[in-house]
């Protein structure tokens, strides 16, 4: 088997159907197969799938084991040479699969692989990113996107000025498409399960980076992401924010200790206040409900980093409580 496409699905009918039917329409060249690893959807999509697509593997996980844990049990029945991680909010291309797998054949060098990612409105999609580091949160953290301009020492955790044009090394890809070589991913063990959302994915490509094999990106092939039908309509906002919280910590101990997790938490700090003055005055000269609400989300983030220690946090668990109608929340 040349190719494993393992997609996670969570009550995603509105989208999986126009997912698969694109990868079996436009890959015409590639041996594969597609796993689906259902984590308890309740919205008809198990049903739907085994109805309209006989020849998809699925995997009935009965409960919701997250993105990791739900991706490593679609990676661990995979045989494929290559294992692409996809979302179910995803559009296929005409012969993206079958250029990409050729593009990999090319680069024995190179262990994961990306392509172009666009928006529905087919403008460029920026989910390709160089890893963090913890001089990189201070960048972000102080807007220094222009110096980024000038040297790649100051990037802010994005590479400012690139729209995805041209062919380069890059340093971690987004869960909604990696294309990865089967044998290298279950040497790692697919994802970390620790991560329980976001960071995951920066998490893998990492490890790869480590195991010594790079991560290629080309532009010539590409896909649609919808973006945010896959994730965001089923998390509370202020729940949703925290579990980015938790998991960048856990980034940052992973692969800076202790010292660099405090340090990240300082910039965290620092970008937080920066962000609250700044939509503090705007909500000043132009008020709105939807303003009151990010004010209320930033304060408890804020809040939240204050009163946390990031290695108790991920040592311990120990999670700071926070005082907030959740309801009032939005995330912008």
């Amino acid at each position: 088997m040349k190719l494993s496409i393992v997609i996670l699905c969570w009550n995603d009918l509105k989208v999986i159907g126009d997912c698969l039917k694109s990868i079996f329409a436009t890959t015409r060249r590639t041996e594969l197969e597609v796993i689906v690893s259902d984590n308890g959807s309740t919205d008809g999509s198990i049903e739907f799938i085994r109805r309209e697509f006989p020849q998809v593997r699925l995997i009935e996980n009965s409960v919701n084991l997250r993105f990791a844990k739900g991706n490593n049990v679609g990676i661990q029945a995979s045989h494929g040479e290559y294992v692409l991680i996809l979302n179910p909010d995803t559009i296929i291309h005409d012969g993206t699969l079958d250029r990409l797998v050729d593009y990999a054949d090319e680069h024995a060098e190179a262990g994961a692989f990306g392509c172009r990612v666009l928006y529905s409105d087919g403008s460029f999609q920026p989910c390709i990113r160089p890893l963090p580091s913890v001089r990189s949160e201070w960048c972000m953290a102080l807007h220094l996107n222009v110096l980024a301009r000038l040297s790649d020492w100051f990037h802010p955790g994005i590479y400012v000025g690139w729209t995805g044009d041209k062919e380069r090394t890059v340093g971690w890809l987004a869960g909604c498409f990696i294309l990865v070589r089967g044998e290298l991913l279950k040497r790692l063990g697919g994802f970390d399960e620790r991560f329980f959302y976001y960071y995951e994915d920066t998490d893998l490509c990492q490890r790869i980076w480590n195991a010594g094999a790079k991560i290629l990106y080309t532009p010539h092939v590409s896909i649609t992401h919808l973006g945010g039908q896959s994730t965001t309509k089923r998390y509370p906002p202020i729940g949703f924010a925290l579990d980015g919280q938790i998991t960048r910590y856990l980034y940052f101990y992973k692969y800076y200790g202790g010292r660099g997790a405090r340090q990240c938490r300082w910039a965290k700090l620092v970008a937080l206040f920066l962000r609250r003055l700044g939509y503090a005055l705007i909500q000043l000269v132009n008020p709105s409900e939807e303003g009151k609400n990010r004010q209320e989300l930033l304060r408890a983030l804020f809040e939240w980093n204050y009163r946390v220690d990031p290695v108790r946090l991920v040592e311990k668990g120990e999670e700071p409580e926070l005082n907030i109608d959740a309801d009032r929340v939005t995330e912008r």
